[in-house]
């Protein structure tokens, strides 16, 4: 912030009072004026979370945040794996997750797991919860009981989406592959040359299918929607919402979400820095022609490469998006404040032929 200025103050060398007449006696002077109390400083405003866009901007934090699974994964064992996400909280904090069956999308049971919380000690990260303790290093991390005695190894493990990369199909609009902005409005690049949040597509769209590559900053000092928050605006009236939402609950407002509408059946958020993947399938509203809407949107979204939401019927426009009317409108990348980068976007338009009438309105992504 700007160095806030105190009250102001006579400089030292203002200038005499002029001369009196000659023969004039001295006047007494003037009783001393009451001065206001100065002002005191106004509070500075708090400072904006930092946000990490690259790897060469973060702290010791991050190498220990991530996702860990039982050592019995890399012996090809399939039953009794427990999965764990470690989340950077700042200045040495950390919280974990511990997913009975494996990672989210990748075993886990959907309704066993455990949290922890805890902050970094004696070169790793030392975790507490009602039942037990982690320690976490930068590549593994041991489950300890109530006893403190060992109960399961764990290792490191990246996942990639299996639709990473995923080339346009031969009819797809390429919408941004690095080479050119010309089917964005308002884009602008990263120094990497990625496209940042903030751009809307220059046409129309209807019934479609969209592949589209992003990456949240990391950002351990924020939280909630401060935290890598961008979003995919659907005809700029239905978001598919992006936000740093690793190790989180999952719920409408959180990464995948139709916001404040419907929450992804998983939540598959990655780590900040780590690029993910949507692939969305859309079917437009149904309007008469009177413009009334007859049938209601429908969408289907792979959130790296995981289904969470499955030919789901939006029965509205979600949070701020624009009013539900027949016009067809464009794809918006909101930019929420956060440095939200995207790369590899393309969108192949549908045959609206396809979609006539609700009990043929279904939206698949291949």
């Amino acid at each position: 912030p700007l160095p806030t200025l105190g009250p102001a103050t006579q400089a030292d060398d203002a200038p005499p009072a002029p001369p009196k007449p000659d023969g004039d006696k001295p006047e007494a002077p003037a009783p001393a004026q009451p001065q206001p109390a100065p002002k005191p400083n106004s509070t500075p405003k708090p400072q904006k979370p930092k946000a990490a866009s690259d790897l060469s901007q973060v702290d010791e934090d991050y190498w220990f945040q991530g996702e860990f699974i039982s050592d019995g994964f890399f012996a090809e064992q399939s039953a009794g794996l427990t999965g764990l996400q470690v989340i950077a909280m700042g200045d040495g904090k950390f919280e974990g997750v511990v997913y009975a069956g494996g990672l989210p999308g990748a075993g886990w049971n959907h309704a066993d797991k455990q949290h922890f919380a805890g902050a970094r000690q004696d070169g790793g990260v030392n975790l507490t919860g009602d039942q037990g303790s982690l320690l976490v290093y930068t590549d593994s991390a041991t489950l300890l009981d109530s006893a403190g005695q060992p109960v399961e190894q764990l290792r490191r493990v990246r996942r990639i989406s299996p639709t990473m990369g995923k080339r346009p199909t031969p009819n797809a609009i390429v919408v941004f592959d690095g080479s050119s902005t010309e089917f964005l409005e308002g884009a602008k690049l990263s120094d990497e040359g990625l496209l940042l949040a903030g751009t809307t597509m220059k046409f129309p769209v209807g019934d479609f299918r969209l592949h589209l590559e992003f990456r949240t900053p990391y950002m351990p000092h924020a939280r909630g929607q401060a935290r890598g928050n961008s979003g995919v605006y659907i005809q700029r009236r239905y978001e598919v919402q992006v936000l740093d939402s690793f190790g989180l609950e999952g719920v409408e407002n959180e990464c995948g979400g139709l916001y404040k509408q419907q929450r992804p059946n998983v939540n598959m958020c990655l780590p900040p820095l780590v690029w993910q993947t949507y692939d969305i399938g859309f079917a437009a509203a149904r309007y008469d022609a009177d413009g009334n809407k007859i049938v209601n949107a429908r969408i289907t979204v792979l959130h790296n490469g995981q289904p969470i939401h499955q030919n789901y019927e939006i029965v509205a426009k979600t949070g701020a998006g624009k009013p539900e009317t027949p016009e067809l409108l464009p794809i918006y990348l909101q930019d929420h404040g956060n440095p939200v980068t995207f790369r590899n976007i393309w969108l192949e338009p549908k045959d609206p032929s396809q979609y006539v009438g609700s009990a043929a309105t279904h939206c698949q992504v291949p």
